[in-house]
């Protein structure tokens, strides 16, 4: 998306360091209460803080945006024999719309073998239209049975075409 002076903004994409996880957080946190208010969440802000800086960015798959130095967005990826997982992908709610989760998405696809699955929440309609305009196909859709939220989600997967 073009800035206020008609040019293309410039995304930074890097890995996350140690020294990212309270940014993170902030950017999970803000993004699920404010776009994900449909399936609120299941941990307080405390343990979503000590799980991104003891279990996400340790695990070393997890990618993030900044713009201006500041980090407004992320990935977190996974590979097994059968497929590739993005496991979260979070935006900051004033970047919706401005080009980072596609950034995000892309870095993702470029780096991931296929083919890549993910799950939404079904009320999440901004992130379904998202997944689906890039490609993704729903594959299954569950009762919620199987999420901590217990809200109802979709399975979705991306192949090349």
């Amino acid at each position: 998306m073009k800035s206020s002076h008609g040019t293309q903004p410039h995304y930074h994409v890097r890995r996350t360091t140690e020294s990212d996880a309270g940014a993170v957080a902030e950017v999970y946190l803000r993004s699920r209460k404010e776009m994900v208010t449909c399936a609120p969440l299941a941990h307080s802000d405390e343990s979503v803080r000590e799980w991104v800086r003891g279990q996400l960015i340790p695990r070393g798959n997890v990618t993030l945006v900044m713009l201006d130095g500041v980090i407004v967005g992320f990935v977190a990826v996974s590979q097994t024999a059968e497929c590739a997982w993005i496991d979260q992908l979070y935006v900051l709610p004033s970047y919706i719309r401005r080009g980072v989760g596609t950034a995000l998405l892309d870095h993702a696809r470029n780096t991931l073998q296929p083919p890549i699955r993910l799950y939404t929440f079904q009320c999440n309609d901004v992130a379904r239209h998202f997944y689906e305009h890039h490609g993704f196909k729903p594959l299954e859709y569950n009762d919620g049975s199987n999420n901590e939220e217990n809200c109802p989600d979709i399975l979705y997967e991306w192949r090349p075409e």
